[in-house]
């Protein structure tokens, strides 16, 4: 290493602690918001899990032996209140992308961009792709190590109900899905990147708070346009009278005639049209996910939004390049850090 080289290798390893403290320090209110909010969110989960689920499920318990031939005594508030909270629950943490993308667009790059912070933090020897690397590294981990142990204790809360509260939710409810699993936390980073590439885009902090969440919008139906096409379904068939058959996340439903053939089903039983079409028909068939595909559905729908997260990242930093320009270094003889 010679004299020139190595002052710039030290003041890229001093810089990088430097950056990181900054980081936090600047952003520290929010850092503990977060943290509240997950611990709250835990408790709440840990409590479902536990006490609230035993005590709505011998509610269920006391309904069931009820013969209703006179006055029936149930615990009907335990079972209310463990709906309420569930609710309530995977309500917060299927907004919490939503969340993470406001606050990126507004406060982490959006705001430093209005203010001219970030580029006098350009000015202080730190590159403005170091800059943008550290306001989406240190993030992105703190919003992992918070989404991460909530997606599972609302999977426990959610398996402490089954079989035991007659009003539990369905393991495909569209809400219930996404906090029971690992898209939470993959939704949460993508809205980390959304948010502050909104932020980049405007350079102003409320416009990129709302493209932010525009943007995670996107996503988020972008995901769930395609989460069942993204793994293989399963086609089961039923008489007529049996109905549809099957129970999870569908695809396609019909008809099935006596040559095999699908139909659509026509959702009428009164006109002749409808008898016509009926009578070609033996029975149902639906094209759906079981519950087996759960955690097949939730990790393919995870990568397929880590992939779109890594595009917001790419698109992040060609925006940046082209608000600075290439990077130079100094002419002082101090590199960039």
């Amino acid at each position: 290493m010679t004299a020139t080289t190595a002052p710039v290798a030290q003041a890229r390893a001093a810089g990088k602690p430097r950056l990181i403290r900054w980081v936090l320090r600047l952003h520290r209110p929010a850092l503990y918001g977060w943290a509240g909010l997950a611990v709250v969110l835990a408790v709440v989960l840990i409590a479902l899990a536990g006490p609230l689920a035993d005590a709505a499920a011998e509610g269920w318990r006391q309904y069931d032996a009820c013969d209703f031939r006179g006055p029936c005594h149930y615990d009907q508030d335990a079972i209310l209140r463990y709906k309420d909270w569930y609710n309530y629950a995977t309500t917060a943490l299927d907004v919490l992308p939503f969340l993470v993308a406001a606050w990126a667009g507004a406060a982490l790059t959006g705001r430093e961009l209005e203010t001219g912070t970030a580029r006098l933090a350009w000015t202080q020897s730190t590159s403005p792709a170091r800059w943008l690397a550290v306001r989406l590294a240190v993030p992105a981990l703190v919003v992992a190590a918070g989404t991460g142990p909530l997606f599972w204790l609302h999977h426990l809360a959610w398996a402490a109900g089954q079989g035991r509260i007659d009003t539990v939710k369905t393991w495909y409810d569209v809400f219930t899905f996404h906090a029971n699993g690992p898209t939470t936390t993959a939704l949460a980073l993508a809205g980390l990147a959304a948010g502050a590439l909104a932020g980049l885009l405007f350079r102003r902090a409320l416009p990129a708070l709302v493209l932010g969440v525009v943007f995670i919008s996107g996503v988020w139906g972008l995901a769930q346009q395609l989460m069942p096409h993204l793994w293989p379904t399963v086609t089961s068939t039923a008489s007529l009278k049996q109905g549809y058959p099957g129970s999870g996340i569908t695809v396609e439903q019909g008809l099935v005639t006596r040559t095999g053939a699908h139909l659509p089903d026509p959702y009428c039983s009164s006109d002749a049209s409808c008898h016509a079409v009926l009578a070609k028909a033996t029975g149902y068939y639906s094209t759906y996910h079981p519950a087996s595909h759960y955690w097949p559905l939730q990790l393919t729908t995870s990568a397929l939004i880590l992939a779109v997260t890594g595009l917001l990242v790419l698109a992040c930093f060609l925006v940046l390049r082209r608000l600075t320009g290439p990077v130079t270094t100094a002419p002082t003889g101090k590199a960039a850090v």
